[in-house]
């Protein structure tokens, strides 16, 4: 739909997904604030990665709640898996996916938290078609990209996203923008929503 597809980073970016300057960067408390998650909601994280937001939202929906961490890559998996077990993070559930399908459960997810990842999905259209079939009615799906209509948030054109060419490509597949937030350092809070 009229952009490049970025390559996926691989297991070598852990590092990089649990630094430090994080916090300061992207201000995930910000982001969870925005998600609105309530206690006893399943969630998914699509491109868990290393579970930088997976174990940051595994309280906010508590002992009732899921949060169903997304990931394709073995070494993230297996990342993922140990912290789980580490953290006794009994609430959370590893699902790999694949580059076509997140395999998520269908009807039954209230939010899925998509952060610096649809970008890089080899096949939107159709892992989006499986997020929307995988939402109850009235389930969210909140990107969180950076921001393609600022030049001065410098990182490759390809990895950016605008709130223009999000919501093109979620039109496609039946998804409704509720809302844009914008008071992240450089990127979007971009919430779409299935209404019927």
């Amino acid at each position: 739909m009229g952009r490049e597809i970025a390559q996926v980073m691989g297991p070598g970016g852990i590092e990089w997904l649990d630094r430090r300057e994080r916090e300061e960067e992207e201000h995930p408390a910000d982001v969870l604030g925005a998600l609105d998650l309530r206690p006893g909601e399943v969630v998914a994280d699509l491109g868990a990665g290393s579970g930088y937001f997976t174990f940051r939202m595994a309280p906010k929906v508590g002992e009732t709640g899921r949060v169903l961490a997304v990931e394709i890559q073995e070494a993230m998996l297996t990342t993922l898996r140990a912290r789980a077990v580490t953290k006794k993070a009994t609430n959370v559930e590893v699902v790999q996916g694949s580059e076509a399908d997140p395999h998520l459960p269908l009807g039954t997810v209230d939010l899925v938290l998509v952060v610096d990842v649809y970008h890089e999905l080899a096949y939107p259209f159709e892992v989006m078609t499986k997020v929307r079939k995988s939402l109850k009615p009235g389930g969210r799906v909140v990107f969180v990209e950076y921001r393609k209509e600022d030049p001065a948030v410098r990182i490759k054109e390809v990895h950016k996203m605008s709130v223009k060419q999000l919501e093109s490509e979620m039109s496609a597949v039946g998804l409704v923008r509720m809302r844009t937030v914008e008071t992240l350092p450089l990127q979007h809070i971009v919430t779409f929503e299935k209404r019927n």
